[in-house]
């Protein structure tokens, strides 16, 4: 059993195997080379690739641009555009394998960018084309006033009664980020297709008949068919939570309703009932890619968008019901530090509302203290016929020098324990790559510490050339070889199917002989003093972190408190020792759940006059964006 060196990138054109070649890049950037873009569904590198930039303090965007190449670095118009806050150090890009040889030669070009972060979606997808979002004059459309909701999500049945004010469409702009779809591409944005509210009114008027209007027959001429002909869809639901025209008596307006009362839902007289909306459809693969692969980009550039069509002293409300389990957990992932700069620079004009996750019993987070010299081995399971890639990440803040990382494959020997700065690639008789484990010095991924990423291929494919790995049990090992201690946090990232796909996603999950889930007398689980490194505390959306943020937990209407799968105040592993500056708590919550029963909550459908019940903190999220929102 042994690690082979990390490859050459076919795209980057580094060699990996150098030394300090990994410091300070995304590690899954490095496993997409190592195993040849073949997770993306790609037979070769991609043309261009997505990524999103932090630029160096004072450095600008234009400045970026005038040490670089159009041929090989393209930025959307919108972040060199009036609609970027003065300041903003942030913004999306597509770059050629020039943009790397570049990034080696030249001094001007390394000392503006600070890191950057792959945002690359699996399967078909718009980034692999030639962008044409580079930046030039502007036309602006119509600016919208006032106030505003944002919708970032997928699925959005705008043509829905619950989104109309007085028969019109109130959803004033629309971006389907993916290559499917009718519309031009943003100017500023150069992909996906925009839709304004005249566009869409026009073919609802002439799909209405005895004044009621043929939705099906109004997304099929959008080419929206696949997405919206199913009875529920994510982005609808939130959406009807956050601005239909009923709204949750009681939780709205931060009252509780009457012990053991059912929701009540009544037609409401609130801004967020008759508001303008502006959504944006996430291109599909992120949405089908519970991992997050490309979230980062899409995100950030549908925060922009949002912006790009609001005059600059609008108050802008932005629900994102999103969101993945693995990173460094303390609002220095690039996407989070960006969104918090976008929120400070707004001052006050600007909020984002997420989701804290709906993690919590799923086995998903350790947390561990190790002594000099002490060790402690996690059990994570890898479940079989899962078609999809797994991710470990153990997040290390201080003393990572002295750290070693050992891999088990199931059913295999130990491979050799790496440290810190080290990494491999396990090739049991294939060329890609089964498994590796990437340890740089330092990671773009987060600021504080270091990551060690473990990456596992597929347990199962139906094509025969695709490599695929054990399933089972892995075990990991984590030493301490250091005269002090430190403290861990280890997160498997999210792979699970969203509602009505099946992609073959199977969650993989921590096991731990010690972890005593029973709630019986004695039951240790949220505990200080349980044995056991899994802890449900800290089981948390690792986008919602940053400053500024407004993230919300689950709760019941009636019964105990808080739903079973929602992060919780106050935090059960409180006195426990941690990493600096790791959220486990959400900033508040919102009901989530009716009880312990009846889970989850009621609302629109993706026909006009149907309901459907929805379970998470997806649920919560958009009651605490209508109340900020009523309150801008």
């Amino acid at each position: 059993m042994q690690w082979t060196d990390l490859p050459t990138g076919g795209f980057t054109g580094i060699d990996w195997a150098q030394a300090d070649a990994t410091e300070d890049f995304d590690p899954y950037l490095i496993w997409a080379e190592a195993d040849q873009f073949a997770s993306y569904g790609l037979t070769e590198p991609p043309r261009w690739l997505p990524i999103l930039i932090e630029l160096a303090e004072g450095a600008t965007v234009d400045a970026l641009l005038r040490a670089s190449s159009a041929e090989w670095l393209r930025v959307p118009a919108v972040y060199g555009s009036s609609v970027a806050p003065v300041g903003l150090r942030y913004c999306t890009a597509r770059v050629r394998p020039t943009f790397y040889q570049e990034l080696r030669t030249s001094a001007r070009l390394r000392s503006l960018i600070r890191r950057h972060e792959l945002g690359l979606p699996a399967g078909a997808h718009g980034d692999d084309q030639e962008p044409s979002g580079s930046p030039g004059p502007v036309q602006p459309p119509e600016l919208l006033t006032g106030k505003v909701i944002g919708l970032i999500d997928g699925g959005l049945a705008f043509a829905h009664a619950n989104f109309l004010q007085a028969g019109r469409v109130r959803t004033r702009y629309f971006w389907r980020q993916d290559l499917a779809g009718v519309g031009q591409a943003p100017q500023e944005l150069g992909y996906g297709h925009e839709l304004a509210a005249q566009e869409i009114q026009a073919v609802m008027d002439v799909q209405t008949y005895d004044g009621l209007v043929d939705e099906t027959a109004v997304y099929q001429h959008f080419d929206m068919g696949m997405e919206l002909n199913k009875r529920l869809n994510h982005g609808t639901h939130v959406l009807d939570i956050a601005c239909g025209p009923r709204s949750a008596l009681g939780r709205i307006a931060g009252v509780p309703p009457d012990p053991g009362a059912p929701p009540s839902w009544a037609p409401a007289n609130d801004d967020a009932s008759r508001c303008d909306i502006v959504a944006v459809q996430l291109d599909w693969p992120t949405v089908v890619d519970t991992s997050g692969g490309s979230m980062t980009v899409h995100i950030m550039d549908g925060l922009m968008y949002i912006l790009s069509r609001c005059a600059q002293n609008t108050r802008v409300a932005v629900n994102l019901s999103w969101g993945t389990l693995a990173g460094p957990h303390d609002g220095s992932s690039v996407l989070e530090a960006a969104m918090a700069q976008l929120i400070a620079l707004k001052s006050g004009a600007l909020r984002i509302v997420l989701p804290a996750s709906n993690a919590y019993q799923s086995r998903m987070h350790a947390n561990q203290s190790l002594g000099p010299n002490e060790s402690v081995t996690l059990h994570w399971c890898g479940q079989p016929g899962d078609k999809t890639q797994n991710f470990l990440e153990i997040w290390i803040a201080g003393g990572a020098e002295n750290v070693t990382v050992q891999v088990t494959p199931p059913g295999h020997g130990d491979l050799p324990s790496l440290a810190w700065g080290q990494s491999g690639m396990w090739t049991p008789g294939a060329a890609r790559p089964a498994c590796a484990l990437i340890f740089p010095r330092a990671v773009a991924t987060g600021d504080n510490g270091t990551c060690a990423l473990v990456a596992v291929a597929p347990s199962f494919a139906f094509d025969p050339s695709t490599v695929t790995a054990p399933s089972g049990v892995w075990k990991v090992t984590v030493s301490n070889a250091g005269p002090l201690g430190i403290v861990f946090d280890a997160y498997v990232e999210r792979d699970d199917e969203i509602i009505g796909v099946r992609t073959g996603a199977l969650q993989s999950h921590f096991e731990d002989r010690d972890y005593d889930s029973s709630g019986n007398p004695g039951s240790f689980v949220d505990q200080p003093a349980s044995p056991t490194p899994i802890r449900r505390s800290g089981s948390f959306n690792s986008i919602a972190t940053g400053a500024g943020i407004d993230s919300t937990g689950g709760t019941r209407v009636s019964g105990p408190a808080w739903a079973r799968y929602s992060p919780r105040r106050p935090d059960p592993d409180q006195a426990r020792p941690g990493r600096a500056g790791v959220v486990k708590l959400p900033e508040t919550q919102a009901c989530s759940d009716e009880n312990a029963i009846l889970l989850g909550l009621g609302a629109a459908g993706s026909r006009s006059g149907s309901a459907v019940r929805m379970v998470g903190t997806s649920d919560a999220t958009p009651q605490l964006t209508r109340k900020i929102f009523n309150q801008l």
